[in-house]
Protein backbone atom coordinates (compact mmCIF):
# COMPACT_ATOMS: atom_id res chain seq x y z
CA UNK A 1 0.00 0.00 0.00
CA UNK A 2 1.00 3.59 -0.63
CA UNK A 3 0.36 6.28 1.98
CA UNK A 4 -0.08 9.77 0.52
CA UNK A 5 0.35 12.74 2.86
CA UNK A 6 -0.76 16.26 1.91
CA UNK A 7 0.43 18.77 4.51
CA UNK A 8 -1.63 21.95 4.14
CA UNK A 9 -1.83 25.14 6.16
CA UNK A 10 -5.10 24.16 7.84
CA UNK A 11 -5.38 20.39 7.50
CA UNK A 12 -3.14 17.40 6.91
CA UNK A 13 -4.91 14.97 4.60
CA UNK A 14 -3.74 11.38 4.48
CA UNK A 15 -4.85 8.72 2.02
CA UNK A 16 -4.13 5.02 1.62
CA UNK A 17 -3.95 3.50 -1.85
CA UNK A 18 -4.22 -0.17 -2.67
CA UNK A 19 -2.74 -0.19 -6.16
CA UNK A 20 -4.60 2.71 -7.84
CA UNK A 21 -7.66 2.63 -5.53
CA UNK A 22 -7.97 5.15 -2.72
CA UNK A 23 -9.32 3.04 0.12
CA UNK A 24 -9.19 5.38 3.14
CA UNK A 25 -8.69 9.07 3.90
CA UNK A 26 -8.20 10.99 7.15
CA UNK A 27 -7.75 14.62 8.12
CA UNK A 28 -5.73 15.99 11.02
CA UNK A 29 -5.47 19.62 12.06
CA UNK A 30 -2.17 21.16 11.07
CA UNK A 31 -0.04 21.89 14.11
CA UNK A 32 3.65 22.51 13.55
CA UNK A 33 4.25 22.07 17.29
CA UNK A 34 3.33 18.39 17.18
CA UNK A 35 6.15 15.88 16.95
CA UNK A 36 6.52 12.89 14.64
CA UNK A 37 5.67 10.67 17.61
CA UNK A 38 2.40 12.52 18.26
CA UNK A 39 1.33 12.33 14.63
CA UNK A 40 2.56 8.75 14.44
CA UNK A 41 0.36 7.72 17.35
CA UNK A 42 -2.63 9.51 15.78
CA UNK A 43 -2.05 7.65 12.53
CA UNK A 44 -1.75 4.33 14.31
CA UNK A 45 -5.02 4.97 16.15
CA UNK A 46 -7.06 5.80 13.06
CA UNK A 47 -5.58 2.88 11.13
CA UNK A 48 -6.30 0.49 13.97
CA UNK A 49 -9.90 1.73 14.25
CA UNK A 50 -10.32 1.01 10.54
CA UNK A 51 -8.75 -2.46 10.81
CA UNK A 52 -5.78 -1.44 8.70
CA UNK A 53 -2.26 -2.72 9.29
CA UNK A 54 0.61 -0.24 9.03
CA UNK A 55 2.94 -3.14 8.17
CA UNK A 56 1.22 -3.37 4.77
CA UNK A 57 2.39 0.12 3.80
CA UNK A 58 5.42 -0.25 1.53
CA UNK A 59 5.74 3.27 0.09
CA UNK A 60 4.95 6.89 0.91
CA UNK A 61 4.65 10.24 -0.87
CA UNK A 62 4.53 13.66 0.77
CA UNK A 63 3.72 17.15 -0.45
CA UNK A 64 3.95 19.99 2.02
CA UNK A 65 3.40 23.74 2.15
CA UNK A 66 4.36 23.85 5.84
CA UNK A 67 8.18 23.51 5.87
CA UNK A 68 8.52 22.85 9.64
CA UNK A 69 6.29 19.77 9.31
CA UNK A 70 8.03 18.23 6.30
CA UNK A 71 10.85 16.59 8.30
CA UNK A 72 8.33 15.65 10.98
CA UNK A 73 6.39 13.48 8.54
CA UNK A 74 9.51 12.18 6.83
CA UNK A 75 10.65 10.93 10.23
CA UNK A 76 7.17 9.53 10.92
CA UNK A 77 7.36 7.48 7.72
CA UNK A 78 10.83 6.20 8.58
CA UNK A 79 10.16 5.43 12.24
CA UNK A 80 6.55 4.22 12.27
CA UNK A 81 6.03 2.89 8.74
CA UNK A 82 9.60 1.75 7.93
CA UNK A 83 9.55 3.41 4.52
CA UNK A 84 11.57 6.18 2.91
CA UNK A 85 9.04 8.72 1.59
CA UNK A 86 9.17 10.60 -1.69
CA UNK A 87 8.88 14.29 -0.84
CA UNK A 88 7.69 16.24 -3.86
CA UNK A 89 9.87 19.21 -4.81
CA UNK A 90 10.42 21.31 -7.92
CA UNK A 91 12.94 18.84 -9.34
CA UNK A 92 10.71 15.79 -8.76
CA UNK A 93 9.54 14.03 -11.91
CA UNK A 94 5.84 14.92 -12.28
CA UNK A 95 5.04 14.48 -15.96
CA UNK A 96 4.63 18.22 -16.47
CA UNK A 97 7.05 20.96 -17.43
CA UNK A 98 6.98 23.94 -15.08
CA UNK A 99 7.18 27.28 -16.91
CA UNK A 100 7.01 29.42 -13.76
CA UNK A 101 9.74 32.09 -13.64
CA UNK A 102 11.26 30.26 -10.68
CA UNK A 103 10.00 26.64 -10.54
CA UNK A 104 11.12 26.34 -6.91
CA UNK A 105 8.56 29.00 -5.97
CA UNK A 106 5.61 26.80 -6.95
CA UNK A 107 3.99 25.10 -3.96
CA UNK A 108 4.29 21.32 -3.95
CA UNK A 109 0.52 20.99 -3.71
CA UNK A 110 0.09 23.09 -6.87
CA UNK A 111 2.54 20.88 -8.75
CA UNK A 112 0.81 17.70 -7.59
CA UNK A 113 -2.67 19.06 -8.38
CA UNK A 114 -1.56 20.06 -11.87
CA UNK A 115 0.00 16.66 -12.49
CA UNK A 116 -3.16 14.88 -11.34
CA UNK A 117 -5.45 17.11 -13.42
CA UNK A 118 -3.38 16.58 -16.56
CA UNK A 119 -3.11 12.82 -16.06
CA UNK A 120 -6.77 12.24 -15.16
CA UNK A 121 -8.63 14.90 -17.16
CA UNK A 122 -6.16 15.96 -19.86
CA UNK A 123 -5.05 19.40 -21.00
CA UNK A 124 -5.66 22.21 -21.32
CA UNK A 125 -7.07 22.41 -17.82
CA UNK A 126 -7.61 24.82 -14.97
CA UNK A 127 -7.40 23.69 -11.34
CA UNK A 128 -9.27 25.72 -8.73
CA UNK A 129 -8.19 24.77 -5.22
CA UNK A 130 -10.54 26.21 -2.61
CA UNK A 131 -8.81 25.91 0.72
CA UNK A 132 -6.92 28.25 3.03
CA UNK A 133 -6.10 30.16 -0.15
CA UNK A 134 -8.12 30.22 -3.35
CA UNK A 135 -5.59 29.06 -5.92
CA UNK A 136 -5.92 28.86 -9.71
CA UNK A 137 -3.47 26.84 -11.82
CA UNK A 138 -3.26 26.48 -15.59
CA UNK A 139 -1.86 23.59 -17.64
CA UNK A 140 -1.84 23.75 -21.44
CA UNK A 141 -2.44 21.01 -23.99
CA UNK A 142 1.30 20.24 -24.12
CA UNK A 143 1.43 19.32 -20.44
CA UNK A 144 3.14 22.54 -19.44
CA UNK A 145 2.37 24.24 -16.14
CA UNK A 146 1.91 27.89 -17.07
CA UNK A 147 1.33 29.43 -13.64
CA UNK A 148 -1.76 30.74 -11.94
CA UNK A 149 -3.24 33.12 -9.41
CA UNK A 150 -3.64 33.20 -5.63
CA UNK A 151 -6.28 34.95 -3.53
CA UNK A 152 -7.21 34.63 0.15
CA UNK A 153 -9.60 31.79 0.87
CA UNK A 154 -13.15 32.35 2.06
CA UNK A 155 -12.39 31.20 5.59
CA UNK A 156 -9.34 33.47 5.81
CA UNK A 157 -11.45 36.41 4.62
CA UNK A 158 -14.24 35.56 7.03
CA UNK A 159 -11.80 35.34 9.97
CA UNK A 160 -10.15 38.61 8.96
CA UNK A 161 -13.52 40.33 8.79
CA UNK A 162 -14.43 39.02 12.25
CA UNK A 163 -11.10 40.05 13.82
CA UNK A 164 -10.91 43.49 12.20
CA UNK A 165 -14.40 44.68 13.12
CA UNK A 166 -16.22 45.23 16.37
CA UNK A 167 -19.75 44.24 15.44
CA UNK A 168 -19.46 41.59 12.72
CA UNK A 169 -19.72 37.98 13.82
CA UNK A 170 -18.53 34.63 12.53
CA UNK A 171 -20.99 32.96 10.17
CA UNK A 172 -21.33 29.60 8.46
CA UNK A 173 -20.17 29.62 4.86
CA UNK A 174 -23.52 28.90 3.25
CA UNK A 175 -25.24 30.68 0.37
CA UNK A 176 -28.21 32.76 1.58
CA UNK A 177 -31.46 32.78 -0.39
CA UNK A 178 -30.89 36.29 -1.75
CA UNK A 179 -27.90 38.42 -2.70
CA UNK A 180 -29.34 41.41 -0.83
CA UNK A 181 -29.10 40.38 2.81
CA UNK A 182 -31.69 41.69 5.21
CA UNK A 183 -29.69 40.85 8.33
CA UNK A 184 -26.00 40.85 9.22
CA UNK A 185 -25.54 37.10 8.94
CA UNK A 186 -27.05 36.92 5.46
CA UNK A 187 -25.17 40.04 4.38
CA UNK A 188 -21.83 38.50 5.34
CA UNK A 189 -22.76 35.17 3.74
CA UNK A 190 -23.75 36.97 0.57
CA UNK A 191 -20.51 38.90 0.40
CA UNK A 192 -18.40 35.82 1.03
CA UNK A 193 -20.19 33.08 -0.92
CA UNK A 194 -21.64 35.09 -3.81
CA UNK A 195 -18.67 37.46 -3.89
CA UNK A 196 -16.13 34.64 -4.06
CA UNK A 197 -18.25 32.80 -6.61
CA UNK A 198 -18.08 35.81 -8.89
CA UNK A 199 -14.33 36.09 -8.31
CA UNK A 200 -13.87 32.43 -9.23
CA UNK A 201 -16.16 32.65 -12.24
CA UNK A 202 -14.41 35.77 -13.51
CA UNK A 203 -10.95 34.28 -13.08
CA UNK A 204 -11.96 31.13 -14.97
CA UNK A 205 -13.21 33.29 -17.86
CA UNK A 206 -9.91 35.20 -17.89
CA UNK A 207 -7.85 32.00 -17.74
CA UNK A 208 -9.79 30.52 -20.66
CA UNK A 209 -9.06 33.61 -22.73
CA UNK A 210 -5.36 32.83 -22.32
CA UNK A 211 -5.26 29.02 -22.59
CA UNK A 212 -8.40 28.26 -24.61
CA UNK A 213 -12.14 28.10 -24.03
CA UNK A 214 -12.01 24.28 -24.25
CA UNK A 215 -10.03 24.06 -21.00
CA UNK A 216 -11.43 21.58 -18.48
CA UNK A 217 -12.06 23.12 -15.05
CA UNK A 218 -11.42 20.93 -12.00
CA UNK A 219 -12.31 22.14 -8.52
CA UNK A 220 -10.83 20.70 -5.35
CA UNK A 221 -10.47 21.73 -1.72
CA UNK A 222 -12.86 21.85 1.20
CA UNK A 223 -14.98 24.75 -0.05
CA UNK A 224 -15.63 23.59 -3.62
CA UNK A 225 -19.08 22.23 -2.77
CA UNK A 226 -20.11 25.54 -1.17
CA UNK A 227 -19.70 27.54 -4.37
CA UNK A 228 -20.19 24.95 -7.13
CA UNK A 229 -23.80 25.92 -7.88
CA UNK A 230 -23.02 29.63 -7.79
CA UNK A 231 -19.95 29.36 -10.03
CA UNK A 232 -21.43 26.95 -12.55
CA UNK A 233 -18.10 26.58 -14.39
CA UNK A 234 -16.69 23.42 -12.83
CA UNK A 235 -16.52 20.40 -15.12
CA UNK A 236 -15.36 18.17 -12.29
CA UNK A 237 -15.18 18.36 -8.50
CA UNK A 238 -12.45 16.11 -7.19
CA UNK A 239 -11.87 16.44 -3.42
CA UNK A 240 -9.06 13.88 -3.53
CA UNK A 241 -7.14 15.45 -6.41
CA UNK A 242 -3.96 16.08 -4.41
CA UNK A 243 -3.87 12.57 -2.96
CA UNK A 244 -4.39 11.10 -6.43
CA UNK A 245 -1.63 13.35 -7.72
CA UNK A 246 0.74 12.07 -5.06
CA UNK A 247 0.07 8.50 -6.18
CA UNK A 248 0.68 9.45 -9.82
CA UNK A 249 3.91 11.32 -9.03
CA UNK A 250 5.13 8.45 -6.85
CA UNK A 251 4.54 5.98 -9.67
CA UNK A 252 6.51 8.18 -12.08
CA UNK A 253 9.45 8.21 -9.68
CA UNK A 254 9.43 4.54 -8.73
CA UNK A 255 10.13 3.12 -12.20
Amino acid sequence: MLIAIDIGNTNITIGLFLDSELISTWRFSTDSRKTSDEYGLLLQQVMSSNNLNADEIDSAAICSVVPPLTPTFELLCQRYLKVQPLTVMAETKTGIKILYDSPRDVGADRIVDAAAALHIYGGPCIVVDLGTATVFDAVNEHGEYLGGAIAPGMTVSADSLYRATSQLRRVELNAPEKVIGTNTTHSIQSGLVFGYSELIKGMIVRFKKEIGTNATVIATGGQADIVKDQVGEFNHIDPDLTLKGLRIVHSLNSN
